[in-house]
């Protein structure tokens, strides 16, 4: 018996690493690790982001239709088989989107990405379309950096500006001079904003509230993310009292190990904690999470792990899509990258990106690219 046109009859995963741009990152010379997982027998932030692979999945259907995916960086293969396992042979038909028969993890989103690409390419409609159509045609973004040595961060921050962005992303430590970085940025790049994402490094709110009271007189924070550990929630309620600058809960279910869930961002709002979310996930809890977001009357934007071109086009599609996504998302991954595996990379025009207008994600992955970066190949076929 033949297998309907939809069905899915392979699933080809190239394992790739795409190193930074040197510098992009860090002061030359300066490692900080940023990757936050433990990887292994590693500890969380030991290892550096773009040491770690990543996989890319072409899954085809019977009627030769693609479905690309991109995976978070360091994927577990066991996970990967038995999804594999599940969906091998399968119709589109029969898999319902917002509820795919992926299990709970950190690989769901590659799947989820592939399977929503092949179906609205068999549509003939773009991603947005999927998830109730697009309500901007550009997305906002930011610049982005991690560690610079004094007197380095306002001339990185003048050439952004310069390209056209308003806004740029900082990663810092609580050894981190950011007072010293949002004075240097406004000296050399009036009208540029600052978000500073201490990844909860700034451990309590008596640490949090010396460095607000520097930044607020500054005054080109545009909101801090994350700044203490996101238990303390009632901290966080208390943070919102003492700054005028917004405070941010990053949602990222990636993160599935660490516990974080959708439901994190009703219980910030519950206890007063946040003035907005930034979300980091796939498709379908995207727009869930947007929903609550945008009912509660906040904004939010699109987190990111610095990824590649797959995943980035599937945040601009869902980024495009949703209401509450007005501050500037985390798409610079070519900005920080060697390559996007794309073979023409997301029409940047900065401070926005456009929306992909083409069937499914619209962006064409690059096999030359992949090819020259990939580490694996691993085939399952019917």
């Amino acid at each position: 018996m033949n297998p309907s046109p939809k069905t899915i009859v392979s699933f080809h995963f190239d394992e790739v690493v795409v190193p930074a741009n040197p510098g992009a990152v860090n002061t030359p010379g300066h490692d900080k690790p940023l990757h936050m997982l433990p990887v292994a027998g590693s500890a969380g932030w030991s290892i550096q982001f773009d040491v770690l692979p990543k996989l890319i999945l072409r899954m085809t259907l019977a009627d030769g239709t693609v479905g690309w995916g991109e995976f978070y960086r360091d994927h577990n293969w066991v996970t990967i088989k038995g999804v594999v396992d599940g969906l091998l042979g399968r119709s589109l038909d029969d898999l319902v989107l917002q509820d795919l028969p992926v299990p709970l993890s950190r690989e769901y989103d590659g799947f989820e990405c592939a399977i929503w690409d092949a179906t609205a390419k068999s549509l003939g409609v773009p991603i947005h379309r999927l998830l109730g159509g697009a309500v901007r045609d550009r997305v906002k973004v930011g610049a982005w950096s991690s560690f610079r040595e004094p007197g380095e961060m306002g001339a990185l921050a003048r050439k952004f500006r310069d390209e056209g962005y308003d806004c740029i992303k900082l990663k810092a430590g609580l050894d981190d001079d950011v007072a010293g970085w949002c004075r240097e940025i406004k000296a050399e790049a009036p009208g540029m904003w600052v978000i500073i994402d201490p990844n909860q490094r700034w451990e309590n709110a008596g640490e949090a509230r010396r460095r607000l009271r520097e930044l607020d007189a500054i005054g080109n924070l545009l909101l801090i993310e994350d700044p203490i550990p996101r238990w303390m929630l009632q901290d966080y309620a208390r943070l919102r009292t003492f700054t005028a600058t917004p405070v941010v809960l990053h949602v990222a279910l990636p993160y599935v190990y660490l516990g974080q869930r959708p439901y994190e961002a009703i219980s910030a709002l519950a206890h007063g904690a946040v003035d907005g979310f930034n979300f980091n996930c796939g498709l379908q809890k995207f727009r869930e999470l947007d929903a609550i977001a945008h009912a509660a009357n906040l904004p939010c934007w699109h987190g990111s792990e610095v990824d590649l071109g797959i995943l980035e086009a599937m945040y601009v599609h869902s980024a495009a899509a949703a209401k509450s996504c007005t501050w500037p998302s985390d798409i610079f991954g070519r900005m920080i990258r060697s390559h996007d595996l794309l073979e023409a990379p997301l029409a940047f025009a900065p401070p926005y990106v456009k929306v992909p207008t083409g069937p499914g994600l619209g962006v064409t992955p690059s096999l030359d690219a992949i090819a020259r970066h990939k580490t694996g190949e691993t085939v399952f076929a019917v």
